[in-house]
């Protein structure tokens, strides 16, 4: 079984990336994940089933109408809608998921997170990406910081 970093590594090493409630309205934590995997070179994809279009490109109502290989997906949708996405995860054959959340419990649902496990895909349950995709900004070193001082991210 991998470490919560070694999940975390892997997850980044990954080219296709499906990042779920990237908002049309405002900017919200979904939103500055998916632009930091953009400006990362990753193949990144916005899910939001009630936009066309957020951040200036393309928008998808859901994982499958993306069409293409996904290796992992950023859950940074209300926790309410995670059990679906994870169901279509499985069904699409995706291994990866990563429930945003940082100081609170975010996205996480636990059940869904405990139905992913069950059914082989690999589960990051806490933490955000902007913690780990270099450069790692100077607020987000310190939100590391303090979720690994309180116990919230495990440090392996």
């Amino acid at each position: 079984m991998k470490s919560h970093l070694e999940k975390i590594m892997d997850f980044i090493t990954q080219q296709n990336i499906a990042v779920t409630g990237v908002s049309s309205r405002q900017p919200d934590a979904a939103n500055h994940i998916f632009n930091k995997f953009r400006t990362g070179n990753y193949n990144v994809f916005a899910v939001n089933p009630g936009a066309a279009e957020v951040e200036n490109v393309k928008s998808f109502p859901n994982i499958s109408a993306i069409g293409r290989k996904i290796d992992g997906v950023v859950i940074a949708s209300p926790p309410s809608s995670a059990q679906s996405i994870v169901e279509e995860c499985l069904r699409m054959g995706i291994r990866r998921i990563w429930f945003h959340s940082s100081v609170n419990q975010g996205s996480l649902d636990f059940d869904a997170a405990d139905f992913a496990e069950k059914n082989g895909i690999e589960v990051i349950r806490t933490g955000c990406p902007l913690m780990y995709i270099k450069p790692v900004d100077f607020p987000h070193k310190c939100i590391k910081w303090i979720l690994n001082l309180s116990g919230k991210v495990p440090k392996k």
